[in-house]
């Protein structure tokens, strides 16, 4: 039975990795999509003419969701299913193209080859680790002895076809990056960047502390600038869309379903004599636990019940960020800090402090001879607490500014106290309770979800306002309907995602494949349902200069600015010469940096600097103890003294040379596979329907 249970452990797994391209491989391999004998007639895209059927790709989204669920031991949570749904969707087209590229280049592999690998001297890592002890020992006779087993049959079936699919990949990996190697000098190069480091002086120059006054900027320099790059101003085919978001969010009725149902729960719970804990464990959405908290940490509908509730009181449904939650009291506990209640009458800062001053001496006279707290907070408040009588509920110290905290932790409850300013304002202030408590409790959580119905009300509307659309005029059936009607930057044919919508390729090839004023179907994007319009086409070519003045004007002051900062470098290394005080920088510049960089590399991060490639550059390559003339990075103007610099280790060199060389080309032909699928899906033509299919 051991060798059957490790065995059976080999089956097929599913894992999501960022760029897992080949990982992927398997599993759709594995899966067996590609040998459907019966194709349903709705097809949910294509890549190349050939067709992804609507049932191909339901069945390897569920096989994939099974794999990840198994292998985390967790559900994939419905607000996470579109992101896992556009990833199977990548990894079908993915290989789809590769399997047109395999067959292209003629690539196969043996029966023999799979023999080989499995029952070789050295078995794929997968196979060993489940034969290999805890002291790391492969134990070879009962890896055999698994694989020969008749009951092992279809396991061993599966583990050859993986095996397969694992050759084929490095094969195809092999006959793109056969040509990929690492030179001797990128080898040299890479081992000063790992091993070298250095500690240098410097004096820096920020061009941001140079005034716009300091700096002259013409119309000619700006004209200047514009002819000189023309590449920054280049317009690309864009459009831009206006488009209505359908919002996927619980509605009133999905709400009150759950609140509803726990008021339900809550009255069970009063007259049965089961522990709350099996309730707990029946209606809760989180496992059950017994907490100990504080006020500040409660939603604030249950504050104000538990201080007044007693030990077993059920307190509930109240609403919160997690939903809504019942509470049983358990107990009540001494706190080391204490929790105020307090209520507030504001009067806003209007800069004449005099006025504001009287403002809230007058409300406070007023109340003083009686008037009601609660209702000249609703009339001459100028806070949102107005609503609520001014009451601000429980808070603990450091949830509000000084002042008014002081008041409150000082002041006694029921008294109203003078105008306290803030900067916010002058506050008139009523503390209306205490409390030295935390509370022990145990919580049935309901989160409040999009139901069925809601989802299908949202996609019904968003149908039905495409087609009206379609028939009639899109801004003016939007505003017939109240609908709020919002407009995306302009974005070129790349776009991944489009600002307020997010990630929707099939959008943006809407976008590129359509007319001004065209509208589209119901798109699915993770936010709702879109339905888009495309406003406007914009024509490759180059903006004017008019329209880019503000933009090149940044430019040329930067520019400028740097030169004054070159110049004021300049006079700083006259005056320091090689060895001088580096202090001698503010006589010249008050606003000059003098400081150290200690232990950084040619690459990475300069401490206190960031990447400043110019500066690394020049402390590799610079003589020591020696003030460098101006050195100009990207952040600022440098004067540079290296103190100290790793010695060349070339015996070093040469005994790492060959891990270096090898870990460059690895790096390369990922990075090149990697380039070369993203190549491989441009220039395919991929259709993508999804959104007629999954709501």
């Amino acid at each position: 039975m051991g060798m059957m249970s490790r065995m059976r452990s080999l089956a097929p797994w599913f894992i999501i990795t960022v760029g897992g391209i080949f990982v992927l491989f398997m599993v759709i391999s594995d899966s067996n999509v590609f040998e459907f004998m019966q194709r349903g007639k709705q097809n949910v895209g294509s890549v190349d003419g050939e067709e992804i059927t609507y049932t191909e790709f339901s069945e390897l989204l569920e096989r994939a969701r099974k794999n990840q669920e198994q292998s985390t031991g967790q559900t994939i949570d419905e607000s996470q299913m579109d992101f896992f749904r556009d990833q199977i969707w990548d990894a079908l087209v993915t290989q789809k193209l590769l399997n047109q590229k395999i067959k292209e280049f003629g690539i196969v592999v043996t029966n023999e080859e799979v023999r080989s690998a499995i029952l070789g001297p050295n078995p794929p890592a997968m196979l060993r680790q489940q034969f290999t002890d805890s002291t790391g020992n492969f134990n070879r006779q009962l890896y055999e002895t698994a694989l020969k087993d008749p009951r092992n049959k279809e396991i061993v079936i599966a583990v050859e076809e993986q095996i397969r699919e694992q050759l084929i990949q490095e094969k195809l990996q092999n006959y793109l990056s056969a040509s990929i190697s690492a030179s001797e000098e990128e080898t040299f190069d890479n081992f000063i960047k790992q091993n070298i480091k250095m500690n240098a002086d410097y004096v820096m120059i920020d061009p941001n502390t140079i005034p716009d006054t300091d700096v002259n900027v013409t119309d000619a320099d700006l004209k200047k600038y514009y002819e000189a790059h023309p590449e920054e101003f280049k317009i690309e085919n864009q459009r831009k869309l206006k488009y209505l978001l359908f919002r996927r969010e619980a509605s009133q009725s999905d709400s009150l379903g759950v609140l509803q149902n726990l008021q339900e729960i809550v009255k069970k719970i009063k007259t049965d004599t089961a522990s709350f804990k099996s309730y707990v464990e029946i209606y809760s959405e989180q496992p059950y636990k017994k907490d100990t908290v504080s006020l500040s940490t409660l939603p604030v509908q249950a504050r104000d019940a538990l201080v007044k509730g007693n030990k077993g009181d059920i307190i509930g449904p109240v609403s919160s960020y997690e939903g809504y939650i019942v509470y049983k009291l358990n107990d009540k506990i001494g706190a080391k800090n204490e929790q105020v209640r307090a209520s507030h009458i504001l009067v806003r800062s209007t800069g004449n402090d005099a006025t504001d001053l009287k403002k809230a001496n007058d409300i406070y006279n007023e109340l003083m001879k009686g008037a009601n707290f609660e209702e000249i907070a609703l009339q001459k408040s100028d806070d949102g607490s107005k609503m609520q009588g001014g009451d601000l509920g429980w808070f603990g110290r450091g949830q509000m500014v000084k002042p008014f905290e002081d008041a409150c932790y000082n002041g006694k409850v029921g008294l109203i106290q003078k105008p306290v300013k803030t900067q916010f304002g002058y506050h008139i202030i009523k503390v209306t309770d205490r409390s030295k408590q935390d509370f022990v409790v145990e919580k049935i959580v309901n989160r409040v979800q999009v139901s069925a119905s809601t989802i299908d009300k949202l996609f019904t509307d968003a149908q039905d306002f495409s087609y009206i659309a379609k028939e009639g005029e899109f801004e003016a059936e939007a505003k017939m309907l109240n609908y709020d009607v919002i407009e995306t930057p302009p974005f070129n044919e790349e776009t991944q995602a489009l600002p307020g919508i997010g990630i929707s390729r099939a959008l943006v090839k809407f976008a590129f494949e359509n007319s001004v004023g065209d509208v589209s179907d119901v798109y699915r994007v993770s936010a709702g349902y879109v339905v888009a319009m495309i406003s406007d086409v914009i024509k490759p070519g180059v903006k004017k200069l008019d329209d880019v003045k503000m933009l090149i004007k940044n430019n040329v002051l930067r520019e400028k600015k740097f030169e004054k900062a070159i110049t004021i470098a300049k006079q700083i290394r006259t005056q320091i010469g090689d060895n001088g005080n580096p202090s001698i920088a503010k006589s010249v510049w008050a606003s000059a940096r003098i400081d150290s960089a200690l232990n950084f590399t040619t690459v990475g991060n300069i401490p206190g600097i960031g990447r400043e490639f110019a500066f690394s550059e020049y402390t590799y390559k610079s003589d020591l103890n020696k003030w460098s003339q101006p050195v100009k990075g990207s952040n600022g103007v440098y004067l540079l003294n290296v103190r100290y610099r790793t010695n060349l280790d070339l015996s070093l060199y040469e005994f790492q040379k060959e891990a270096i060389k090898k870990e460059l080309i690895r790096n390369k032909k990922n990075q090149y596979i990697q380039q070369w699928i993203q190549n491989l899906k441009k220039e395919a033509d991929i259709v993508d329907d999804r959104h007629l299919f999954f709501r």
